[in-house]
């Protein structure tokens, strides 16, 4: 079996930052994303927006390895980190007073990974 690489420059330097802040800051909560974000295209997380809104409280923040689909409503106010979003996600997000961020803005915002939830 082949193993595949993943050939986008971006999200290579992404992987390559959580795996030297999960070993810095000794939170294994970024070496877990990394692996899922290594993974094929195909197997991915796509989360919709009533799926974090089902799961999550007020002031959470939340992580989503993979893509933010605009499906459903949003009722609370949740920072919510991805690596990608679409345009429909971003508004409901936004409109409820939450935060969409990067993966990469939320590394430097919390180094330690504390408070931070995986929704797949």
């Amino acid at each position: 079996m082949v193993k595949l690489k993943k050939t986008n420059p971006k999200i290579i330097d992404l992987l390559e930052n959580l795996k030297k802040s999960s070993y810095k800051e000794k939170a294994a909560i970024w070496k877990d994303v990394a692996k899922r974000l290594e993974r094929s295209t195909r197997k991915q997380a796509e989360v919709n927006v009533s799926t974090i809104n089902r799961h999550t409280s007020p002031e959470e923040i939340v992580l989503v390895p993979g893509k933010v689909l605009g499906s459903g409503k949003i009722d609370h106010k949740v920072q919510v980190a991805a690596l990608s979003f679409s345009k429909l996600a971003q508004e409901k997000i936004g409109t409820a007073g939450g935060e969409c961020l990067k993966i990469s803005e939320l590394l430097e915002k919390n180094p330690k990974g504390s408070g931070v939830r995986i929704i797949e």
